[in-house]
């Protein structure tokens, strides 16, 4: 049985298995129906609010032949007192894997620990797996088109910038699934919001070198980028911090300024919903090197690579 709680959950060769799968599912989307969920049933369990994630993934299992079953964490028991170990396990007595989109990545872990399922990180304070392989298929679509087979080795070497809040989830799971995956990531933003000490941990336990950058200089950051990318600046939680956060995020706002010291041929991204005006100008996200909606579409072929894996992984 295997588990999707972060980018290295997947070796180097899965995540080219994945991107495979994922052009694939993309290009037949349609014309046959999926079968590697079927007879399956797979609970999608949200503790946040969500748009992209909730309907990626239950239009995925559905494409798969699998039943989605959406369980609103208010509406369980677990709002009442009940344990994780006690919910993962009750649970894995009905479904056969597990979606979670949540706060605490303890609560995934030990959900995992607990169940007898597959379980997917659908997003947590601490990482967001499922966008970073979405991101980067989308980027290995334009590096090696029509190539799906040589989507994973046309990402090694590039540069991707990130630019704003570069202690957040997305942020971590660049700095991990860039060392994976051989992709130089820089970052940049305000002295105090630089990757924190979990994140390194992560690193250490996985093996993986320091591979990426952090300046409170954007420029540096996105000079020869393959890639921009930024997220909100204030997110669900931080409310409270909003004016101050404001503030000192300000220089590292995506601008067409900030994006023309990138490659000539650079993308822009975000993983969204994106705030114009804050992180980044009306002007870049309506450009023609803005890729975001693309993004956004891939989430649902990348998932469903992601859950056809892990059925298969478990037989």
């Amino acid at each position: 049985m295997r588990h999707f709680l972060k980018e290295t959950d997947l070796s180097p060769a899965e995540t080219a298995q994945v991107f495979a799968a994922a052009a694939g599912l993309k290009a037949g989307r349609g014309r046959a129906a999926g079968s590697a969920l079927a007879q399956q049933s797979w609970g999608l369990m949200f503790f946040k609010k969500s748009t992209r994630t909730r309907v990626s993934f239950q239009v995925g299992v559905h494409e798969l032949g699998g039943l989605p079953v959406m369980l609103n964490a208010d509406d369980l028991q677990l709002s009442r007192g009940e344990t994780v170990a006690d919910t993962a396990r009750v649970l894995s007595r009905y479904l056969h894997g597990m979606v979670i989109r949540c706060h605490e990545h303890g609560l995934l872990e030990e959900f995992a620990r607990c169940g007898t399922m597959p379980v997917v990180n659908a997003l947590s304070d601490f990482l967001h797996p499922c966008q970073f392989l979405t991101d980067m298929f989308t980027l290995a679509e334009r590096f090696a088109p029509g190539r799906p087979d040589q989507y994973a080795a046309a990402l090694k070497g590039r540069k991707v910038a990130f630019l704003g809040d570069t202690a957040c989830n997305m942020a971590n799971s660049f700095v991990l699934g860039g060392a994976a995956l051989g992709v130089e990531v820089a970052l940049a933003g305000p002295a105090g919001y630089e990757p924190g000490a979990a994140i390194r941990a992560q690193l250490q336990r996985d093996g993986l070198p320091e591979t990426f950058s952090f300046s409170t200089d954007p420029a540096a950051a996105v000079r020869d980028a393959d890639m921009v990318y930024t997220d909100v600046w204030v997110s669900m939680g931080m409310e409270a911090e909003k004016a101050e956060r404001l503030k000192l995020m300000q220089p590292y706002q995506v601008n067409a300024r900030l994006l023309a010291l990138a490659k000539p041929s650079a993308y822009f991204m975000h993983c969204l919903p994106a705030h114009p005006g804050e992180e980044v100008s009306a002007e870049v996200l309506a450009s023609p090197q803005s890729i975001i909606f693309d993004q956004a579409e891939n989430r649902l072929h990348v998932q469903k690579a992601i859950l056809a894996h892990l059925a298969a992984a478990r037989g």
